[in-house]
């Protein structure tokens, strides 16, 4: 376990359950990305690495056009990272949902519609 983990996530050292009060009700199980987690974790620690390049371009007083191509390269990744993990929510949590059926799929479908709009609107 990383500094950031135990920090951020307590409940993994104290083997109580991973899932308790992060996510809403009827959640069970691992999340839609869980197979795929190292790779996306990777993915975030580039994005991460592309943010800390911003940081270093401003101190460094770098030309704001350059500066701005950065942002905008940064940008299309974490949008990129965000449609994989909603392609994954999707294929994993609402169709499991759609299984069930009943007011589960309808709070499923309202939830990734939700997400969706969020992401259109950033």
């Amino acid at each position: 376990m990383t500094t950031t983990q135990a920090r951020t996530e307590p409940e993994h050292a104290q083997g109580t359950d991973p899932h308790a009060g992060h996510a809403p009700a009827g959640h069970h199980g691992p999340h839609g990305y869980s197979a795929q987690k190292d790779a996306h974790l990777k993915r975030l620690r580039r994005i991460e690495g592309q943010i800390r390049g911003l940081q270093r371009m401003v101190d460094e007083d770098v030309y704001c056009i350059d500066v701005l191509t950065q942002v905008s390269a940064s940008t299309k990744a974490l949008q990129s990272f965000a449609l994989s993990l909603l392609e994954e929510h999707l294929r994993h949590c609402v169709a499991a949902a759609a299984e069930e059926g009943g007011t589960e799929l309808d709070a499923k479908v309202a939830e990734a519609t939700a997400a969706i709009s969020r992401l259109l609107r950033s």
